[in-house]
């Protein structure tokens, strides 16, 4: 049994998040998946790496207009213009070499809520691995599998920059940079020089909408888009949007995704990712309707009753209220008002702040063990987000490195980091 102690005793000096001791519950015991679970989720790395390497080729064949011609456009605006003739250099290679799905588990299996190609929690899943792999738990992907896939996805070594704005991370990458070693330093990414040496490796946990306040990452993003050095996640700033959840259902691409993914791999997807749509406010026919929902029109959307709205509205990207919870509306939790002002928000802001709509997939309850701080055991019945961290080598492999579980209370539709929440790694049971 894992104790407070045992965090305690580990916990590193400056802590593992912006905010001091342990803003979370801590569990005796890692979550046990079954093991079909875990069989799909060492099978998911590769499906999401090869679905982010067709959306990407799809992108450059909408760039040169051999598909798609109004897609490039759609996914471009709001984005300054040096940034996408930047992406647009990425003719391969475009996906990052970390890739953490968020997933909902489902009583039918996990959802995807989004892929997200620069997270946080990479230090806390090595952190709580370790912990809880010293007690004996056979924790997903070892006591190290973090550290040994970061090894693996950036070989020789990598500048770790955290910029202001992902700062309530700073501790947790500092951890990692520490235990990855000497030739994977940390540091902010206000304060790097203009150029680094050929060859290298900038780890980048910056997200692209904050590239104003980052000084130097204009000329260092087109400096690693000529090849200069290497850039992770390369600044490819389109796969860092979750429409992308959305155009995977689109009818105009279906003949696409059949060519360019396998048949496995497209019924993998087509079982986790909810169906969606893009908020447009281009009108419709009078014939035609929204599919799926049968309506006409947005405003049509707007005026669903509570029961109706098993909806889900959420940013897409290239803001920085798309990151976690913040942007994101549940329709069925929120009054009338307040879902038909989020719609109005979404096509006033189109096309340069795009939202994603998705089906809303009712998540399993469970009840998991919890230590209060008298060293009480006490059960939890709970909603789960399971984040597995996967990492894409050079060679193009990947592999399921770790998995953090992310467990609230039962009452609280979204599943996010909070003092109530239980963190655990998982293991198979």
């Amino acid at each position: 049994m894992t104790t407070r102690d045992d965090i305690i005793a580990q916990l590193p000096p400056q802590g593992l998040f912006r905010e001091p001791g342990i803003p979370w519950r801590i569990s005796p015991e890692p979550l046990r998946l079954p093991r079909a679970l875990v069989r799909r989720l060492e099978g998911l790395g590769h499906v999401l790496a090869c679905f982010q390497d067709a959306a990407h080729e799809l992108y450059l064949r909408s760039v040169d207009g051999r598909e798609a011609p109004w897609l490039a456009p759609l996914l471009d605006a709001g984005k300054p213009e040096w940034l996408v003739r930047a992406q647009r250099r990425y003719r391969r290679k475009a996906g990052p070499a970390l890739i953490r799905p968020d997933l909902l588990w489902c009583e039918d299996g996990p959802a995807l809520a989004e892929i997200d190609s620069v997270p946080g929690g990479a230090g806390l899943t090595l952190f709580l691995s370790r912990v809880y792999a010293r007690r004996g738990f056979p924790v997903l992907g070892g006591a190290d599998g973090i550290l040994e896939g970061f090894r693996r996805a950036h070989p020789g070594g990598a500048r770790i920059a955290v910029s202001e704005e992902s700062a309530d991370y700073r501790p947790e990458m500092a951890y990692l940079s520490d235990a990855l070693g000497d030739a994977y330093p940390c540091g902010d990414a206000e304060t790097l020089p203009e150029s680094l040496p050929e060859g290298s490796c900038l780890y980048r946990f910056f997200e692209l909408f904050d590239t104003a306040a980052i000084p130097p990452a204009r000329a260092l993003i087109e400096a690693a888009s000529q090849g200069a050095f290497r850039m992770s996640p390369p600044p490819v700033a389109h796969l860092e949007e979750k429409v992308w959840l959305a155009l995977f259902h689109y009818p105009g691409l279906r003949s696409y995704w059949q060519r360019a993914l396998r048949g496995a791999h497209l019924e993998c997807l087509r079982r986790i990712i909810p169906y969606g749509w893009i908020v447009d406010p281009a009108p419709l026919p009078p014939q035609a309707a929204l599919p799926r929902l049968n309506l006409n029109s947005w405003s049509e959307v707007a005026e669903l009753s509570q029961k109706q709205r098993r909806l889900v509205l959420k940013i897409s990207g290239f803001d920085e209220r798309a990151w976690g919870a913040h942007g994101v509306v549940i329709g069925h939790d929120v009054s009338a008002a307040q879902w038909a002002e989020a719609l109005r928000s979404a096509l006033d802001e189109y096309p340069h702040k795009l939202r994603l709509m998705q089906e809303f997939r009712e998540t399993r309850l469970i009840e998991h063990p919890y230590l209060e701080h008298d060293g009480s055991i006490r059960l939890m019945r709970g909603r789960v987000r399971l984040c597995p961290y996967y990492f894409r080598d050079p060679d193009g492999r990947t592999s399921l490195s770790g998995c953090l579980a992310t467990i609230v209370p039962e009452d609280k539709k979204k599943i996010h980091g909070m003092r109530e929440a239980i963190l655990v790694p998982c293991q198979e049971s």
